[in-house]
Formats: structure tokens, sequence, C-alpha cells
């Protein structure tokens, strides 16, 4: 029926009163002015909580030279539109009649996009369709079990059991941590209920936003004190995980169902935002606060060993040194 269907469609689907709730409509096709500042807090909130995912620290880490980042952030605004228009699927699957029924017999919204490409290609193409979405899921999964990993061995093994390892024992370790953490979340996904790991992924999000400050701060300035920093990370975890949890939101059987969104009302401005950046804004305030008091109590701010030369050596730099040998090659010590 082309897009003036599909979007008509939408815009029926979303004015029909809700099944929870038959007082309120489905969901908003337009979103009103009250819901300005919650779309505006989520996606600057998430565009500053996406860098800090263990993922994408990875993938930047391990990027060969600077040039390599800049080409892949400049291709970023593609890809966000191109995810864009795969949302718009599923206003597709709305005028389409798509019946997104689970294994157990259930309405299961999550496979929608699936279904719509079973019911409207041929088999061979949703086939298709079904790997690259498999795909999509495996490859960040893959990355967060390598960043996890990295961390462990780094951070924890290195650091308190083995400090004097090598780097193949480093690597060996890691690749074990590797798939210690694929099989946990594995079986994390088959057993536990899935409203969990919603919960999980709406926290995920809240809470990899307060390391923004100590991360991201900390390489462009010495100010904030390291104490601050801890303090209002505290505080921004704090909050953000209580105002969380404080979003309910009635279900089927009468009850009410804690952590059912992302937005609340926003301290003073009493408006809907975006729960993270609210606690993010937060985390700031109470690390330059704290700073300020740090500072005027002379507390001792530790020793930084790092030079500004350090944050600036790539690819080429004398500086830099590769390795003599692959890790893989490297005859463990004994």
């Amino acid at each position: 029926g082309g897009w003036d269907h599909i979007f008509a469609a939408a815009q029926h689907k979303m004015a029909s009163p809700s099944k929870l709730t038959p007082a309120k409509p489905t969901g908003a096709y337009i979103p009103p002015a009250t819901q300005y500042w919650a779309y505006a807090t989520l996606a600057l909130g998430s565009a500053l909580a996406l860098f800090m995912y263990p993922h994408s620290i990875t993938a930047t880490l391990s990027s060969k030279s600077r040039n390599t980042i800049r080409r892949n952030a400049a291709i970023l605004p593609a890809y966000s539109f191109v995810l864009g228009l795969l949302a718009l699927l599923g206003w597709v699957a709305i005028a389409a009649g798509t019946k997104p029924i689970g294994l157990d017999g259930a309405a299961n919204p999550q496979l929608v996009v699936p279904q719509l490409f079973e019911d409207m290609f041929p088999s061979w193409f949703a086939g298709v369709a079904f790997a690259a979405i498999a795909i999509g899921a495996l490859v960040p999964a893959a990355i967060m079990a390598i960043a996890a990993a990295n961390l462990f061995t780094r951070n924890i093994y290195r650091e308190w059991y083995k400090p004097s390892a090598t780097p193949a024992q480093e690597a060996k370790v890691g690749k074990v941590v590797s798939l210690v953490v694929k099989f946990v979340a594995l079986v994390f996904v088959l057993t536990m209920d899935k409203q969990n790991a919603i919960n999980f992924q709406l926290l995920g999000g809240i809470w990899i936003l307060q390391t923004f400050p100590a991360i991201v701060f900390g390489l462009y300035t010495r100010w904030f004190h390291r104490w601050a920093l801890i303090a209002g990370w505290a505080v921004g975890m704090i909050y953000g995980t209580v105002a969380a949890y404080n979003v309910v939101k009635p279900t089927p059987g009468g009850g009410t169902q804690h952590f059912a969104g992302s937005v609340a009302l926003i301290p003073v401005l009493a408006q809907l935002g975006y729960i993270a950046l609210t606690a993010f804004v937060i985390n700031v305030i109470v690390a330059a606060a704290a700073t300020f008091v740090l500072l005027a109590l002379k507390t001792p701010a530790g020793l930084d060993t790092t030079i500004k030369g350090d944050y600036f050596a790539d690819e080429g730099d004398p500086r830099v040194k590769p390795l003599d040998e692959p890790i893989h090659q490297v005859t463990p010590s004994i």
C-alpha cells in the first residue's frame, strides 16, 4: 500500500486504546511537546554512553591509527540513518498485520521483524535476513566478551594475582575468561526471565554513563580530584538506580512492574528526561563541588605519571615500538 498506508496504519494503531490501560492510547504517533525533553535527553545521553561501553572502547583502542577512528566516525551518521530506516520496519509490520508468536504460543513483540521477513519475502531471503540478525547480535556480544576478558586480565589477574605475567600468559588467560563470559551470558539468556534482561539493559545505559567524567574528563584536565570523581560516580549510580526502580507500570495481573522505563521527572526542571543524563549531571556537579572542597582541604590528589605526549602517540611515532614477536609466539617464562 505504500508509505502513505504504512504511516496511516501506524497512526491508527498508536491512537487505539491500550490493552493494559484502556483509558490511554497505545502510543504516540508524533510525540507531544511534553516529550521533547525526554527525546532530546535520551538522544544526548545515549550518544555519550555509547562510547563508554567496553566494546566501543576496545574497538577504539585496537584501531590502527587516529585516521581509522576519524574515518569510522565520519560514517557513523550514515549508520544512524540506516538504523532509523530499520526502525520503520515496526510500522511496516503494523500495516502488514504481522502477528509475532513465540514458541510458547504467546505474542512476542521482539519477534515482529523476523516474522515480517518470513511473511513477506521468499524463504532464501528470509534466511539471509535471519543470519544477518544473528550476526548483528553475536558480533557485539563477542567484542563485549573480549573487553571483559581484557579488563579481568589487566586489572585483576596481572595487577593482583601475577604481576610478572608475560604477554603470552595474559593472552591465554584472556581467551579462557572470554569463553567463560560467553558461557555465563548464554546461561543467563536461556534461564533468566526476559524481563531481567530488559532491566539490565536499562540499567546498563544508566550505569555506564556515570563513568564518563572519570574517563573522558581525565583526558583533558587534571583539575578534578580523584576522590571527587569517585564520589560523583557513586551519587550518580545511586540516583540513577533508584530513579529507574521507581518507574513503574501496571501488569496484566493487576500488579506493578519496576524498571518500567528510562525517563523520569528531572529535578528542578520538572520535565521528563532520560534518567542516565540526569544522573550524569548530578555526577558532574558532585564531582566539581567535592573537588573544590578537597582542594581547599589540600587533600593529596595522587600522582599522575602520564605526560601530554602519551595522548598523542600514533602509528609511525618513534616512541611506539612494535613487538619483536607476535604475542602468541612469545615463549612463556618458567
